[in-house]
């Protein structure tokens, strides 16, 4: 049997263990992606705040999933992933059921957009419960030498209900208001727990597990560069609509689109990579193509130029998360997987609640493009992170796994 055959063979092995996984992330995300291109619109518009809140509300979602990783990554190892994943999905309906009450408040805007940001926070949350513990239960279920398929896959519907919910999210927005992305915030992660329910646990593992410092000291460098390459997938979704509104150009939604179909398909070709020739050469090559995804953005005299810096954009971020990734989860024992994956997303989760800021503020005091040059030299950032990892790399005592 050719090498290639049995390539195909185990990816297909692969993609029906984590299928009904990731049907679970979909559905559970779908919700985040339609949210994501209206609500700067309804915090700008509706509520009338400028780009600093508009990045504040954005960012806060991202600041409560880097609280609360730690306790995640815990839970998932300590209490089993499938009750970590309960738990976020009751904690995302929850920030529905805030989202509505914000709404019953607009005529008072500074109390309306106080309770979005706590309703952002409680989504945060949940968004850490859910993606820690999808990912520490697929890792359960596949041999160790498939680490970034796992990530890169589960990652990949999370990005696909992005791609879906960002031009739903926008026809709902169109025609109902804000009210219809609040219902369906409620409504969709109680219908995903039926879902789960019938999807078997994996028990916790017995052995002793490392304390959370230790797990993050074992895996600050790689989830320096992570946090490093997201800041232009912040960019995207905080800022993108605005970008498009400013320069009156229709349509906004679909940078949102551009940049999710460019992450899944690359994910869906390229998520062996990691395994194959290494994380960090794959997450060198891919944060390059991500900052000119932003500079292009930063240059762009059209839509259309605009749009293909958003494609190169989630092309180029796709990998550099599963690659770092994998850099991350070989330094840990299996045990602290969920820890491990805890502690790499909370860097991501810090740049966002960061950035998401620290861009609106320089969009006050310059051009809204600027925005996405800012992004780029951040993300180049990344690929000098990447380029110290390859030179040293993953040391386990003990083994990888």
């Amino acid at each position: 049997m050719s090498v290639i055959a049995v390539e195909e063979m185990v990816a297909h092995r692969i993609a029906a263990t984590l299928l009904p996984i990731m049907a679970v992330v979909f559905v559970a995300f779908l919700v985040i992606g339609a949210a994501m291109p209206v609500l700067p619109l309804h915090v700008h518009n509706g509520l009338g705040f400028g780009t600093f809140v508009v990045g504040l509300v954005a960012g806060s979602q991202f600041g409560a999933s880097l609280i609360l990783r730690p306790w995640a990554g815990q839970y998932s190892d300590s209490r089993g992933a499938k009750r970590a994943v309960i738990v976020g999905l009751l904690a995302a309906a929850a920030s529905g059921l805030l989202y509505l009450l914000s709404l019953c408040l607009e005529s008072a805007p500074l109390t309306s957009v106080s309770i979005l940001l706590v309703g952002r926070g409680l989504l945060g949350g949940a968004e850490s419960f859910i993606i820690t513990a999808t990912v520490s239960w697929g890792l359960a279920l596949v041999d160790s030498r498939n680490t970034g398929r796992v990530i890169a896959w589960v990652g990949s519907a999370m990005f696909a209900a992005f791609a879906i919910g960002a031009p739903a999210g926008s026809a709902l927005y169109a025609d109902y208001g804000f009210a219809a992305i609040a219902f369906g915030t409620a409504l969709a992660p109680l219908a995903t727990l039926a879902l789960v329910a019938f999807l078997p646990a994996v028990a916790p593992a017995p052995r002793t597990r490392l304390s959370f410092l230790k797990v993050l000291g074992a895996v600050w460098v790689p989830g320096f560069g992570s946090a490093l390459g997201s800041v232009g997938f912040g960019a995207v979704t905080t800022f993108a609509a605005l970008l498009f509104a400013n320069r009156g150009w229709s349509n906004g939604w679909l940078a949102y689109t551009a940049y999710a179909i460019a992450f899944i398909l690359a994910r869906i070709f390229f998520s062996h990579m990691a395994d194959t020739i290494g994380g960090a050469r794959v997450a060198l090559v891919c944060a390059l193509t991500e900052a000119a995804g932003q500079a292009l953005i930063w240059l762009a005299a059209g839509p259309e130029m605009a749009l293909l810096g958003a494609a190169l954009t989630g092309f180029g971020f796709s990998l550099v998360y599963p690659g770092l990734g994998v850099e991350a989860v070989r330094r840990v024992p299996a045990q602290s997987r969920g820890l491990a994956m805890g502690a790499y997303t909370a860097f991501l989760d810090f740049a966002q609640g960061v950035a998401s800021p620290a861009l609106g503020l320089i969009a006050i005091g310059a051009r809204l493009n600027v925005v996405f040059l800012a992004s780029a030299v951040t993300v180049l950032c990344a690929a000098i992170v990447a380029s110290w990892l390859i030179v040293h790399p993953a040391k386990l005592e003990g083994g990888p796994q």
